[in-house]
């Protein structure tokens, strides 16, 4: 996996313009919002739902016998702009946590609403697993 960074643009922070990926088994990961297993909301909270739902990520990845830094592109949608804005540092924290430094191509996308109700938070991603 190689990160694109054009010559002359300023690294961003906290994702990657573009990947470059050679080979591999591709997984597409539905978005998943913050439930747990049993399909319940333990939180009403947007700090905890976006971490059930990386988690929730993480574990439909691994299933396919995949690892955090395989995520190539993630689409995060969100149905709050200023919680968003209020709890990034948090956000990073989890993100830390579960990611590393790994940052993947990425966009965030504010909705008006999700389907799941009370979620404040989905993500989906695509990654490439190596054949090696």
């Amino acid at each position: 996996m190689n990160v694109l960074l054009p010559e002359g643009w300023k690294s961003p922070i906290g994702y990657s313009n573009g990947i470059e990926v050679d080979g591999g088994k591709m997984v597409f990961v539905a978005g998943q919002v913050g439930w747990n297993a049993d399909q319940v909301f333990e939180s009403e909270g947007l700090v905890p739902q976006f971490d059930q739902a990386l988690d929730n990520v993480l574990t439909v990845l691994a299933e396919a016998g995949g690892k955090p830094t395989d995520i190539c592109r993630m689409t995060v949608y969100c149905i709050n702009k200023p919680a968003y804005l209020a709890v990034r540092r948090d956000l990073g924290k989890i993100w830390k946590e579960r990611m590393g430094s790994h940052f993947p191509a990425m966009s965030m996308i504010f909705v008006s609403d999700l389907l799941d109700h009370p979620g404040m938070v989905e993500l989906e991603a695509t990654a490439v697993i190596s054949e090696s």
